[in-house]
C-alpha cells in the first residue's frame, strides 16, 4: 500500500512504501510498552493497596505470629510430661514385677494411614509384619512378668498391697501424694509421705492386704491415731488420721478386714485418710500401688491431681 509523506526541507510530497516488516515493528512496540505499563500499574496496585482477603490474610499471620512461641512452649511442657509419664511406669514395673515396663514402640508412623491408598502392597506386608514381631516380642514381656509374679506367689513371698483403702474410691478424692507440699497449718513446703485420700469423717478403712498390725499409735498430735500393718517382703503400709481403730497389735488382718475409720485426729485440716507404702523403711508413693483397682482412665486422672495438688492435709 503506497503512502505520500511531506518533505519540510524540498517542500514537496515524497511517495513511501510500507512494507510487513514495518507494520509488524511498530506493533512490537506498542505490545512491549502496553505490557509495560500494565507490570507497573499491578506493582502500584499490589504494593499500595491490599484486598480484603489480603488483610484478613495479615492478620491472620500476625496472630499465628503471636501464637508460635506458646504452642512451642506448650509442646516441650508435653513432651517433659510424657518422658515424666514413661519414667513413673518404668520405675513401678521395677518396684513390682522387679523388670522394666516393655516399650511398645510407635505403633505406626504419622500420616502413614492417611496415605495408604497410596503406599505399595510389599510396603505394607513389610509394616505389618515389623509390627507384627514387635507386638509379639511385647506379649512375651508381658507374659515373662506374669509368669515371675505367679512364681512369687507359689513361692509364699507376700505381693505388694495393690488396691486402695477405702472402698468406691474415685479420683476426684485424690488429694497431694508424696514430695514437697505446702503445709496447712505452717503454709511452708515440707515433705509429704503419704497420700491424702479425702473421704467423709467415719468412713471405714480397710486393710490392703494380708498381714499383721505392727503398731496402733493412738495421739492428738502429728498423724494422729495410726495402724501399720506389716505385709511380708520388707512392704508396710500406714493408716493416719483414723477417728478410731478396731485392731491391736500383733493381730493377724486379711485383705478388706476394716481397721478403722476415717477421722481428723492429730493436726488434720479436714477429715481424710493420710495412707503410706514402706518398702524397707523406704517411703514410697502409695499411686504406684494403686493401678490394680481402678481403671487406666482414673488411674492417670489421680496421677494428675496428686501431682498438681500443692497443699496437703495434715
Amino acid at each position: 500500500m503506497d503512502r505520500y509523506e511531506y518533505d519540510k526541507n524540498k517542500m514537496v510530497f515524497r511517495k513511501t512504501t510500507r512494507t510487513v516488516w514495518n507494520i509488524l515493528g511498530k506493533g512490537l512496540n506498542y505490545f512491549l510498552i502496553t505490557a509495560s505499563l500494565a507490570v507497573v500499574y499491578y506493582l502500584i496496585f499490589a504494593l499500595l493497596v491490599n484486598t480484603d482477603s489480603e488483610r484478613v490474610l495479615k492478620r491472620e499471620n500476625q496472630m499465628y505470629a503471636r501464637m508460635f512461641d506458646e504452642l512451642s512452649r506448650k509442646e516441650e511442657l508435653v513432651g517433659e510430661v510424657i518422658e515424666g509419664l514413661k519414667v513413673k511406669d518404668d520405675r513401678i514395673f521395677r518396684q513390682l514385677f522387679n523388670s522394666d515396663a516393655p516399650d511398645l514402640g510407635i505403633m505406626y508412623p504419622e500420616g502413614f494411614l492417611s496415605m495408604i491408598d497410596s503406599v505399595d502392597d510389599n510396603d505394607i506386608l513389610e509394616y505389618v509384619g515389623k509390627k507384627l514381631d514387635l507386638l509379639e516380642d511385647a506379649s512375651g514381656k508381658v507374659e515373662d512378668n506374669f509368669r515371675h509374679v505367679m512364681e512369687v506367689m507359689e513361692s509364699g513371698r507376700q505381693l505388694p498391697p495393690m488396691t486402695t483403702p477405702l472402698n468406691d474410691f474415685s479420683y476426684a478424692r485424690t488429694g497431694a501424694s508424696t514430695g514437697e507440699k505446702i503445709n496447712p497449718f505452717y503454709k511452708v513446703a515440707v515433705p509429704h509421705g503419704g497420700l491424702d485420700l479425702i473421704s467423709q469423717q467415719g468412713e471405714p478403712v480397710y486393710a490392703v492386704a494380708n498381714g499383721t498390725v505392727k503398731d496402733v499409735d493412738h495421739s492428738s498430735k502429728g498423724l494422729g491415731n495410726v495402724v501399720t500393718i506389716d505385709h511380708g517382703n520388707g512392704y508396710l503400709t500406714r493408716y493416719a488420721h483414723l477417728e478410731n481403730t478396731r485392731v491391736s497389735r500383733g493381730q493377724k488382718v486379711t485383705k478388706g478386714k476394716q481397721i478403722g475409720q476415717v477421722g481428723m485426729s492429730g493436726n488434720s485440716f479436714a477429715p481424710h485418710l493420710h495412707y503410706e507404702v514402706m518398702k524397707d523403711t523406704t517411703r514410697l508413693d502409695p499411686l504406684n500401688f494403686m493401678f490394680a483397682s481402678v481403671s487406666p482412665e482414673e488411674y492417670m486422672a489421680m496421677l494428675f491431681m496428686s501431682f498438681n495438688t500443692g497443699q496437703s492435709m495434715d
